[in-house]
């Protein structure tokens, strides 16, 4: 197998990056080319995708890719659900509207809930790519629009001229019917959206073009562009039967499947179907994650010096478990601000004792996703029919070793934890196995990862029933609800 380096952008909803991967027989090694802030911007009373100036980062960090590695290959993830409007000759129509923009709100589809989930497998969040055309309907943009691309599409056919839909993101529009992955053009004609403004579909790994702004013919490969297929494909599993927690701002929590889970109990617990690396399905459901962390530390720093992170989870670590638990993805939580004074009136408010300073609130936070986490692991295994053995934790919170560690006590099972990029080499591998530079199917990359990486491992110290006995604590004590999360 001969080494080559690839280039892959790498797109989230606060800012990217563009990592070059140098895949050879003994593993894939990143270095990241450069790094810049996805900002968007309030015009006119509408949220607004920067997507231009997005797209001028792109073209510097792969110009400054090219000029330090012989590119072999380029490939794009981002988020979900959003899109840009192309006319008849091509050009775009305004810029793409951000998922939290208000337009969405109170929008409702004349599709019945159960019908649509029943096609598409998607969970009903307000800002889904279906809500966002309902939204848009009777506008000049759309009644002038001959094309829609999803961001990374958009993208791409920038780069190369080459107008296509690259079908795990396309599945997050719920307007993919899952089980055939094909655009369900009935559903789009009973939602009154025309079928013809969607691109034909590509699969991850398919040759898209030369990119036209690089020298050389380096080509554009499709790859699992929406951001958390590339994590789940970059889970070193072995085997099939494991979880995975893809693990930052927002949780990714469930199963791959072989196939969707479309029943009515799975539509009401909140799952969603979205399409993954060579069929598979990856069955999930979004859970607050560090969030809450993140913001607490941000409260903290306006006032403390010195607080590190390494000395919260330190001083956390040595708090017995569970004696603080909110539920966690409670809607109270998710605007910014004031989250440490929230997290106590939660538990204050039902009579419940409640963290005091920085130490104490950092681990009621953690225990309490760890229980997110089981709940979501559980209701996964019985709703697929599906066992997990192990749970794998990739993405910015396998390197939490506190949270890794109350994830397994919870969950009663092992935790392998990293790779902390894998939505990255989930981008590179799928490039490299078109390149014919890397393994050939799912089994083979995660088995290089499992060869050539540093993983940790977690194993379950406390019982599970004392886990169990706090999660029904939580249940009767708030009723506990899964909300959609703000997350894509």
């Amino acid at each position: 197998m001969t080494a080559r380096v690839i280039a892959a952008v790498d797109l989230g909803a606060s800012g990217g990056r563009v990592i070059a991967g140098r895949v050879s027989s003994s593993g894939a090694e990143l270095h990241e080319v450069s790094r810049f802030p996805n900002q968007p911007f309030l015009a006119g009373g509408t949220l607004y995708w920067d997507i231009l100036r997005l797209y001028g980062a792109v073209l510097a960090g792969l110009s400054a890719a090219a000029a330090q590695f012989p590119l072999a290959g380029v490939g794009i993830d981002s988020w979900g659900v959003d899109y840009g409007l192309l006319d008849a000759g091509g050009a775009l129509i305004g810029k793409p509207v951000h998922y939290r923009d208000s337009r969405t709100d109170g929008v409702t589809s004349p599709v019945p809930a159960a019908e649509l989930y029943a096609v598409t497998g998607i969970q009903h969040l307000p800002f889904n790519t279906i809500y966002q055309l309902a939204a848009a309907a009777g506008t000049p943009a759309l009644a002038a629009a001959r094309t829609l691309l999803l961001i990374p599409d958009l993208l791409g056919f920038w780069l190369t001229g080459s107008v296509g839909a690259e079908v795990t993101n396309a599945s997050t529009t719920a307007l993919l019917d899952v089980s055939t992955r094909e655009w369900a053009a009935d559903l789009m004609k009973k939602a009154g959206i025309p079928p013809g403004l969607f691109p034909p579909l590509r699969q991850p790994g398919d040759l898209i073009g030369p990119v036209r702004v690089l020298p050389g013919p380096v080509p554009l490969i499709a790859v699992g562009s929406h951001d958390t297929a590339s994590a789940v494909a970059a889970v070193p599993a072995d085997g099939p039967n494991f979880a995975y927690v893809s693990s930052g701002t927002w949780s990714l929590v469930g199963m791959e499947l072989s196939a969707p889970v479309l029943t009515q109990a799975s539509r009401l617990a909140n799952f969603t179907n979205e399409a993954g690396i060579d069929g598979t399905i990856r069955y999930l459901r979004n859970v607050t994650g560090l969030w809450l962390l993140q913001e607490c530390q941000r409260e903290w720093a306006a006032r403390l010096d010195s607080l590190s992170l390494d000395s919260l989870l330190a001083q956390a670590a040595r708090i017995p478990p569970l004696r603080f638990v909110v539920d966690a993805d409670d809607p109270v939580f998710l605007p910014p601000g004031g989250m440490p004074d929230r997290i106590v009136s939660w538990l204050s408010s039902r009579g419940l004792a409640a963290p005091s300073g920085p130490a104490e609130t950092t681990r009621c936070v953690l225990d309490s996703l760890a229980l997110a986490y089981r709940r979501a692991l559980t209701d996964a295994q019985r709703l697929s029919g599906q066992h997990a053995d192990i749970v794998h934790v990739v993405g910015g919170g396998s390197r939490n070793e506190l949270l890794c560690q109350l994830t397994a006590d919870a969950c009663g099972l092992p935790v392998v934890a990293g790779p902390a990029e894998a939505t990255a080499l989930g981008n590179v591998l799928v490039q490299a196995r078109t390149l014919g530079a890397g393994p050939g199917t799912l089994d083979d990359m995660r088995a290089m990862l499992r060869a050539s990486l540093e993983l940790r491992h977690f194993a379950p110290s406390t019982s599970v029933p004392e886990w169990q006995g706090a999660a029904d604590r939580l249940e009767s004590s708030s009723a506990v609800r899964h909300v959609p999360s703000a997350r894509p």
